[in-house]
């Protein structure tokens, strides 16, 4: 992976063990057979190519099942 890409990638996506999550999970698809989402003239690693397609904006991602922290008021815990 280069790490210009890197850099600008986390810009876009600051967490980086959410950056990680979704970088792997568009590899996975661009080596099982999906078209990328940005063109190059030079040949790209699925990594780089990723990486490429978050920094211009052509994926994203959203979080699902994590439950929304309170915004106001003392925080509390809930045992489960």
């Amino acid at each position: 992976m280069r790490d210009e890409y890197i850099r600008e990638a986390r810009l876009v996506i600051d967490d980086p063990y959410i950056l990680v999550n979704v970088v792997s999970r568009r590899v996975k698809q661009l080596r099982r057979g999906s078209r990328p989402l940005v063109e190059s003239l030079e040949k790209l690693l699925p990594e780089d190519i990723a990486l490429r397609e978050i920094i211009e904006g052509k994926i994203s991602y959203e979080l699902t099942g994590v439950p929304p922290v309170p915004t106001s008021g003392p925080a509390r815990l809930r045992a489960v």
